[in-house]
Parts: C-alpha cells; structure tokens; sequence
C-alpha cells in the first residue's frame, strides 16, 4: 500500500521527535508513570525549555512548579482516567480566580472574574487532567492564522517564520512542541482543525450548543464548539474514551466517503488522497461532489454573515468605546456583523439551511464524509492573506453551519510540513472516532 501523505510509524515518531521541547516523547501514559513531584518538574522544565518570546505567545498563564505539584498530588488521588496528563487551556474557559483574557488587552477590565470553575475543567479534574496554563489565541477567536499583535504570533514549534493556526493557536502550539500531552481547544470556522492541520496534530471537534462550551467566552454561540488536540492517534483514543460517553454499539464498520472538493493544492490533493486508501474510504460519486459544489458555493459568505452578526452582539457594549484596543483585523470583523442587511441575514440563513439539508442527505449513503481540512501547507506569515482565509473556510465552513462533529487527521507534505484531514459524522459518537483512529494506528 503507497502511504505517502500519512508516514509510517517510524517517520512519525522522528518528526515527532523533532517537535519535543525534550529529546524524548511524551505520551499520556509516560506522564502518568511520574511520580507527582518527577511530573511538576518536567512540566516546569518543558515549559521554561520555550523560547522566550514564543512562552509569552504560547501562554496567558502558566502553572508555578508549586502549583503543578499540588495539582499533580490531587490528581494521583483522584484514580481518574486521565490522572497525571497536563494540559493546556485555551483562554476562553474559566477557571476560578483568573480573568478571562480571550487573547485580549482590555476583556479583563469589562468582566469580572470567574467565581467557580467553567464546566469543563470540573470534567477535566474529575477525570484526573492537570492543569498546565491556560493559551494565548488569535484575538477573541476570531482569526484562522494565531497572530496576535498583544502578545506575539504564535509560530509553529518547528518551522520557524510559520504559523501556527488559529484561532486555538495556544493550545496546539503547546502540543505540538511537547510542553503538554492533551490541550483544549474552541472551533468556531475551523479554530481546532485548521491549527491542526498546520501542527500535524489530532483534533476533535464537538458540536454547538455542548455543555462544555456554554459557559465559556463566546464568539458566536450558534457555531461555538470545545475540543481538544493529541499528538498522535492513541493519545486522542485514550482521550475520547475518558471524556466522551461509550457511544452506540456497532453493527458493522463505517462506510466513509471522501469527497473531491477542489480548491486544494496539489501535494495535499495527493496526500488526502493517499490516506483515503489507506482508511478503506470510497471516493465520493460525481453527483455528490457536483451537488456539493453547487450547495457550498456560497457557504464561507453565509457562515460569516451569521458570524460576525452574533460576534457584534456579544461585543456590542463595548465594541466602540474600546475600538482602538482590538486588533484592527478583528475589529472589522466584529464591526461588520452590524452592518448587514435584513435581506443579507436573511438569505444567510436560508443558504445555512441548505447546507444542513445537503449533509442530511449525504449522511443516507455515508456513515462519515472526509475532505481536506485546509487547502495549503502551513503559511508563512505573509502567505497569511484575506485570499488564504477564504480558501480555509471554504473548507471548514459546510461543516460549521451544520454544526458537525470532526475528527482530524494529520498529513505529512514536503519540507516538514503538514495538512489535515476532516471526518465528518452526523453526531458525536466514541465508538465511530475510535474505528477512525485505530485504522490510522495499523499504519
């Protein structure tokens, strides 16, 4: 089998290699052989291992070895399943005592500070997690690239003059450089599957709505969804088994279709296309990959209409008095979603419930739907244009205004560069994420 577009393991294991802060890779399992004090140490030590100026893009706050030690001594105590795994935070989640930051200057000093842990971090810490520090992201959520002019773009750990997505840019960057096994994450547009992507990471994408995500710092709430990133596929197993219910058992295995979107550069054509034989997946028939252009066409426009309008009425009271304090990109993001016609709104929604029907009737024929998660290899700063942003969320956008579940998958291009992968499922289910990911280990 040619397996170009996804390494064997042993490739695998060098280029993660090269990723780690440390020489040597460390798994859930590794950390969770540690003693409580042997992991407050090496998380200390992974996290003070950073480059300076990328600690300060990479974290809104970091753990003190002391702090780590008493939560690693709690979590010993707690059997949970995740007992001793560090991760990271996105800064939109609340933990109690700390302001959230959102990637902001200014949102601590318009809301007050969470009195009680968010919901998820009560999961986390029940299930035995270990806060780590809570990650930088672009600006309030909204940007697919993890520039940041507050507090500096984070870069991919190592491609250096790249970047490393967004807008969950933070929480990948931290796994992807080896400071943490697990990291949270938000994906609105694309904020967990493109950094993935671009990280050569795992990523899992919930749906809206989801209790994890209710109490945490919106961007917009229709579309708004938690998840998280692994370094490698049995991380992300363990994972989904720990966090997601046991799903509904399964009477034969998944009948996966990729599609042939278009609009993709030709090396990640070819290596999406290779792990699509790997996985046993179908091509897609011309006539879904036909009604699929025709239907989302228009689906990137539509979903930022609907966007940035619930983006400026979770800004609205002080998207003006505090305007010279956005990222001037963000703001005008922001600012637009006041901006649109009744008759704009209007046909978003009508263009929204296409989309939804579309993916209705392709889940008849299908038990998962996959496609390119991005269109190019991880970008250079400069490649960072409104032209690149269109092109991602043609990509990324059919599956938010449906509101889908994902599971990304990393593909490996030239110069050490990756893309992804995005299995769509019509519902959130353990057991179909599982088969995903333990076809993707026989590798």
């Amino acid at each position: 089998m040619d397996r170009v577009g996804l390494p064997a393991r042993g490739d695998l294991r060098r280029r993660r290699a090269a990723l780690l802060v440390s020489s040597s890779e460390m798994r859930f399992e590794d950390w969770q052989g540690m003693s409580p004090a042997a992991a407050a140490r090496e998380l200390a030590r992974r996290i003070h291992s950073l480059d300076t100026k990328q600690r300060r893009a990479f974290f809104a706050s970091s753990a003190s070895e002391a702090e780590s030690l008493a939560r690693f001594e709690e979590a010993a105590r707690s059997g949970g399943r995740l007992a001793g795994v560090p991760y990271g935070l996105k800064d939109l989640f609340a933990v109690k005592g700390e302001a959230i930051g959102a990637g902001s200057n200014f949102l601590r000093e318009e809301r007050a500070t969470p009195d009680r842990d968010g919901t998820l971090v009560e999961v986390l810490r029940k299930v035995g997690a270990v806060c780590a520090g809570r990650a930088h992201l672009h600006e309030f959520a909204y940007g697919l690239t993890g520039e940041n002019p507050h507090f500096g773009d984070v870069e991919h750990p190592r491609l250096p003059g790249r970047l490393a997505g967004g807008s969950s840019s933070g929480s990948a960057a931290l796994v992807a450089a080896g400071v943490v096994p697990l990291a949270i994450g938000t994906d609105t547009g694309g904020s967990i599957r493109v950094p993935a992507a671009y990280c050569g990471l795992f990523g899992l994408r919930l749906t809206p709505r989801h209790p994890w995500i209710e109490d945490a710092f919106p961007l917009a709430p229709s579309f708004d969804t938690p998840g998280w990133f692994t370094s490698t596929a049995s991380d992300m197993r363990r994972a989904v088994a720990a966090l997601l219910p046991p799903g509904t058992p399964m009477t034969r295995g998944i009948r996966g279709g990729f599609l042939d979107v278009g609009g993709v550069d030709e090396d990640v054509h070819r290596a999406c296309e290779n792990l699509r034989a790997g996985l046993g997946f179908e091509r897609a028939g011309s006539s879904l990959n036909d009604s699929w252009s025709t239907t989302m066409r228009e689906a990137g426009r539509a979903f930022s209409v609907v966007q940035s309008s619930e983006a400026s009425l979770v800004h609205s009271a002080w998207l003006e008095r505090r305007r010279t304090d956005y990222d001037p990109a963000v703001w005008a993001r922001i600012d637009r979603g006041r901006r649109w016609t009744t008759a704009e709104r209007e046909w978003a929604r009508f263009a929204a419930e296409s989309v939804e029907r579309w993916w209705a009737a392709a889940f008849q024929e299908f038990d998962c739907l996959a496609l390119p998660a991005v269109p190019a290899p991880t970008p250079r700063k400069c490649d960072a244009s409104s032209e690149l942003r269109d092109r991602i969320l043609a990509l990324t956008a059919p599956v938010s205004l449906a509101g889908l579940p994902v599971l990304s998958v990393p593909v490996s291009l030239a110069e050490g560069t990756t893309a992804g992968v995005q299995f769509v499922f019509p519902c959130v289910d353990s057991r179909r994420f599982d088969e995903i990911l333990a076809r993707v280990e026989e590798f």
